[in-house]
Formats: structure tokens, C-alpha cells, sequence
């Protein structure tokens, strides 16, 4: 396997490093646990224009009893939505609670299979995407081999060709890992801890891997190394001086981004190198254990051919 993503048990921690203790996540989820209060919610995002005010939202969820209306209304004020001048609108928690319902990541269950570009790196077979579990794996349908599984919402099928979900597939991986890699993390927003580690857990089943790890929800994703060279410069320029739009190249179809034979690792001090050929050329980028490159060079021809040869094709 090329990459993963994996939520990891962590707690809510405050601006001070400790737990915020503001509203306990049982207490916030009980408060959701009623149809009407969802109906509340879904209404208020379906409004065509916000804040929407009490008298209105009220007709918009069906609720006869003002009383009853304000009792369910006032459970999720402060923390899923506030009340300001000219009615109420979303907090950001409450706009969140809406889109998971939109993605379908509380109620849809999927499963899905669709052939899609590219070939295997080690056989030669076809490959093809297998949604289950809401995470999306690119993999060979000849032996095991797969180039990649990572959290997709359910909602990202909706309305998509098998043609648009590979785009939107290959997108969503390329941006998380570049919001990662720029020490944000794509699930709460908060600081992620990068490391470039040997892969003796075989988690990957690679020899190297790049560990991102939020410090505040521990959640993780962990990929080959090449794969956070797609949005670098270098990199990029690199092929469009060969005529190729990196960013129209599906990450899966790139040996270098997705496998670690090209790229080579040392402990101490941690440095880790990764040969990009294209045709009869190569460029080698070196990083850091921070997985921030210091250097990078282009190789002649002849190094090209004895690193191997890969067309952008």
C-alpha cells in the first residue's frame, strides 16, 4: 500500500495546551440527538439567506408550538448556532454537523468499483478503484498491490461519473497532503508534526515513509515521500519543460510518488532522496527529516538511464 489515512482517538485541547472543558463531546453529541434540532439545522443551511429570524426558521422546520420550537432552538444556541441582529445563524460546529449530513458520512453506506487510469508497477495489470468503508484504494486487479487508500465522503460520489471521481479522487489526495505538509491539519485545522521515518512497521509496505500527525486530534496520514513533491516547483517546471502538466498526471500513474524505488533514505542525518526520471532525463530532490528539501539536482542522460527510465505516459 502507497498511503493511508487514519483517524486516531484524540481529545480537544485548548489555546494553553490543555483540555477544553467547554462543552464535553458527550454532552455536544446528546445535544444532536433529537430529529427536530437536525431539522433546525438543515432548515437554517437551506435558508436562502441568513441570519434567519426566529418567526421564520420556526415556519421553514413545520413547528406549530413557539414554545417547543424555542426549547430545541435554545439547546443548540452557543454552540451550533448564535443568535445575532436579524435572527440566527451557523456556528462553525453547526455548519460542520450540515456538511458530514451532506457528505453522507453519518448515513450513506457505499460500496463501489470502477476501472481507472493507469497500470500496476509491479505485474503490469490493470488497475481499478475500490470504494469501501468510505476510503477509496486504487489497486491492481491481478495481485495485491495498491497505490493508495484514503478517506473519500460518500457525498463525493453523488452526481459523478466513474471519470469525475477519479479526478475528484486524485484532487482531494493531493490537497490533504499539501495542507499537511504546510502543518495544517485537513480534519480540525490544528498543527501537524511531519516526520520522515523508516517504514519497519510495514505500515505502507514501503522501505520509507512520511508520517503526518496532528498534535490536537491525532489523526494521520502517511504516505511514500514522492508524493509530497507533486506541488513543488521544481518538480512542476521540471515536466512542463518536457510538455507535461504535472497537475493532469493522476498521482497513481507516477512510479516515483506512489513506490519508494526511486527514492533512497539516510538515518543519521535524516535524509532521504528521490530520483524523478521523465524520458531520458532525472531530477533528484533531497529533503529533510522535515520533509523540507535542501537540495536538488538534474541528472545527465546516461544517470537518468541507470536510475530507469519512466515516460510521462
Amino acid at each position: 500500500m502507497s498511503g493511508s489515512d487514519t483517524p486516531l482517538d484524540g481529545a480537544p485541547i485548548d489555546a494553553d495546551g490543555g483540555l477544553d472543558d467547554s462543552l464535553p463531546p458527550a454532552e455536544a453529541f446528546a445535544l444532536l440527538g433529537n430529529e427536530t434540532r437536525i431539522t433546525i439545522l438543515q432548515e437554517l443551511w437551506l435558508a436562502p439567506e441568513r441570519p434567519v429570524a426566529f418567526s421564520d426558521l420556526r415556519k421553514r422546520v413545520g413547528m406549530r408550538d413557539s414554545a417547543q420550537f424555542n426549547y430545541h432552538l435554545s439547546k443548540l444556541t452557543d454552540h451550533f448556532v448564535r443568535q445575532v441582529d436579524g435572527g440566527y445563524e451557523f456556528q462553525y460546529a453547526g455548519a460542520k454537523v450540515v456538511r458530514a449530513i451532506l457528505a453522507g458520512t453519518f448515513t450513506e453506506r457505499v460500496s463501489l468499483e470502477f476501472p481507472v487510469e493507469g497500470e500496476c508497477f509491479d505485474c503490469g495489470g490493470s488497475l481499478e478503484a475500490a470504494y469501501a468503508d468510505e476510503r477509496l484504494a486504487i489497486q491492481c486487479t491481478d495481485c495485491d498491490s495498491t497505490y493508495g487508500r484514503y478517506a473519500f465522503p460518500p457525498g463525493g460520489l453523488r452526481d459523478r461519473s466513474t471519470t469525475e471521481i477519479e479526478a475528484a479522487f486524485d484532487q482531494r489526495v493531493r490537497h490533504l497532503h499539501c495542507l499537511a505538509a504546510d502543518g495544517v491539519c485537513p480534519e480540525c485545522g490544528g498543527r501537524i508534526d511531519t516526520a520522515v521515518v523508516p517504514d519497519s512497521a510495514d505500515t505502507l509496505g514501503l522501505d520509507v515513509r512520511v508520517d503526518h500527525t496532528c498534535v490536537q486530534c491525532q489523526h494521520t496520514i502517511s504516505s511514500p515521500v514522492g508524493l509530497s513533491l507533486l506541488d513543488d516547483s521544481r518538480v512542476v517546471a521540471f515536466y512542463a519543460e518536457h510538455g507535461v502538466e504535472l497537475n493532469t498526471c493522476k498521482h497513481w500513474t507516477l512510479r516515483w510518488c506512489v513506490t519508494d524505488e526511486t527514492t533512497t533514505y539516510d538515518a543519521d542525518p535524516t535524509r532521504v532522496t528521490v530520483t524523478i526520471p521523465l524520458n531520458a532525463d532525472a531530477l533528484t530532490v533531497t529533503l529533510d527529516g522535515d520533509l523540507q528539501v535542501v537540495d536538488v539536482e538534474r541528472c545527465c542522460p546516461d544517470a537518468a538511464d541507470e536510475r530507469g527510465r519512466i515516460s510521462a505516459d
